[in-house]
């Protein structure tokens, strides 16, 4: 049965559409049928698949697609039956949308920075989910290699009461690299630690949804 992740996140800035692309190639790499849907009219997934096609596609097999949030229903039955995990990006600042999107999904990935600021601000977003009874899970991404800013985002996190996934995505060069060219980290630089980083990710994801 194909499986819906929404990457949501009503705070702008939190690399949302970074993760789903580095998730989605990862999860590809390791041999799943992957779609990805753009709700967000800002269009940078969709800007990212056109840098792909202009660079030869990557080496991961992605079906791409972009609609308003109103027809996501639709675009979903279309692609149901070719792919196993159909990935959902979704607009900052419009509640509507985002809500749209997660009455779809299996799984509410919100990305946040690890910070106590960026967590609070997190929490309209955790707390849509909630309301809609989807499963949530905050990552942390843009991760600093030193300082106390993990320890700190744990503890706000505990605060909150917020469920978070044990992987996370460093604050690493190869990340956006990977983005300028079309790419995953996982097809860039298939042997750096961001490419480490997004196969923990999709393995635990992919435990997640069973």
């Amino acid at each position: 049965m194909t499986k819906v992740i929404c990457v949501a996140q009503r705070k702008g800035g939190a690399g949302k559409t970074t993760v789903l692309v580095q998730l989605a190639t990862a999860l590809g790499e390791a041999g799943r049928r992957v779609a990805l849907i753009d709700t967000d009219p800002q269009g940078s997934l969709g800007g990212w698949m056109r840098l792909r096609e202009e660079a030869g596609g990557g080496e991961v097999p992605l079906r791409f697609s972009a609609v308003g949030g109103w027809r996501l229903g639709v675009e979903l039955d279309r692609v149901r039956d070719a792919v196993e995990l159909v990935l959902v990006d979704t607009p900052p600042h419009a509640e509507a949308e985002a809500r749209g999107a997660m009455r779809e999904a299996d799984l509410v990935l919100v990305p946040s920075q690890p910070s106590p600021l960026d967590l609070w601000a997190s929490r309209a977003t955790l707390e849509l989910a909630r309301r809609e009874g989807r499963p949530v899970r905050l990552l942390l991404n843009r991760v600093p290699a030193r300082g106390r800013s993990v320890g700190e985002a744990e503890a706000a996190l505990a605060e909150m009461g917020v469920a978070r996934l044990e992987a996370r995505l460093g604050n690493r060069q190869a990340f956006v690299t990977a983005i300028a060219r079309g790419l995953g980290a996982v097809e860039s630089e298939p042997r750096s630690r961001a490419a480490a980083e997004a196969r923990a990710l999709a393995a635990e994801v992919a435990a997640l949804l069973g």
